[in-house]
This record gives structure tokens, C-alpha cells and sequence, in this order.
């Protein structure tokens, strides 16, 4: 796949669109393939974490730093990948997957406590203290069934984000 959109062919496409479970239409993936070229400022056929930054509404997410761990060095097909989690298209199933290697560090498909309050702390930063993270994290938890010494995997992170959301919000606007 080369750097402009007339060198995407029909095939490509078509692969792309079955790599990405049908999250996107042709005419989408088209789309996203200039977007990706215009990121891709050296040619060299991958996005790397500081070409993803230069777009000003990724490097104001406050999970930016973690999200640039999943996209650094992507290729065009791994970028579409990538992006299907936000698709409409996309399942629930798909999103929670996504949402998991979010909150994974390690990578390993299990999630601890340690991770959950970092991704709490790169979302609330400085409104809600250290201690106050770490109280609404240990209740949401023993709420859900699991310690701080859980270590979450897709079925029980699924259990485990309907409580969380509803403390997060009501401790973040206590």
C-alpha cells in the first residue's frame, strides 16, 4: 500500500475491511487510508507515537501516553485494527476488548489494581487526591466480588466497569 489513495487498490481494501471485521465501509477505509498518509510524513508505510501526537486532539487525551504504547509504529492495516474499537459497527465484545488492553500495561489480559488507578489517575489528575482514587477503587471492587490483589480478565472486567463508572461519577462530583 503505497502513500497516496489511487495506490489503494480494490483488494487491499477489501483486506483491510475483512482485518477489521467489517467495522468500516470501503468508502471509510479509503478515508481513514489519506488521514493515515498525511500522518505517515516520512512515507515510510508506519505511524510512529510522535506523528500521532502531532494531532492536536490525541495529544490533549489524557491517555494519550497509554494509548501511544498500543499505536507506535503502526501500519496502515493495524491502524484501521486500531480504530474499529470506535466504529459504530464495532460490538460491544470488540470495545471491551479494546478498553482492556487500555487498561492492560503489561499486555499479559489481566488487569490489576495498579493499573486501574494509573488510567484513574491520567483521567482525573489533579481533582480527585491519591487517597480518594484508592478509596473508590478498593469499594467498586470489593462491591464487584474481587481485593486489591484481583487480577481482572474480560469477564470480570466487564462485572467490574458497570460499578465503576457509577462510583467514578459520584465521587467525582461529590
Amino acid at each position: 500500500m503505497g502513500n497516496t489513495s489511487s495506490m489503494l487498490t480494490q483488494y487491499d481494501i477489501e483486506e483491510v475491511q475483512q482485518h477489521c471485521n467489517n467495522a468500516f465501509s470501503q468508502q471509510e477505509i479509503v478515508s481513514l487510508y489519506e488521514r493515515f498518509c498525511q500522518l505517515d510524513r516520512n512515507g515510510g508505510g508506519f505511524v510512529s507515537g510522535e506523528e500521532f501526537l502531532s494531532v492536536p486532539e490525541f495529544a490533549v487525551n489524557p491517555l494519550s501516553q497509554r494509548l501511544l504504547t498500543m499505536l507506535d509504529g503502526l501500519n496502515f492495516k493495524e491502524f484501521v485494527a486500531f480504530l474499529s474499537a470506535f466504529s459504530p459497527r464495532a460490538t460491544v465484545q470488540q470495545k471491551i476488548e479494546f478498553i482492556v488492553k487500555v487498561y492492560d500495561s503489561d499486555g499479559n489480559g489481566k488487569v490489576t489494581f495498579n493499573d486501574m488507578l494509573d488510567v484513574l489517575h491520567d483521567l482525573t489528575g489533579q481533582f480527585i487526591s491519591e487517597h480518594q482514587r484508592e478509596q473508590v477503587l478498593t469499594k467498586v471492587l470489593e462491591e464487584a466480588g474481587y481485593t486489591k490483589e484481583s487480577l481482572l480478565v474480560m469477564s470480570d472486567f466487564v462485572k467490574f466497569l458497570a460499578l465503576y463508572s457509577h462510583y467514578f461519577w459520584k465521587a467525582y462530583h461529590a
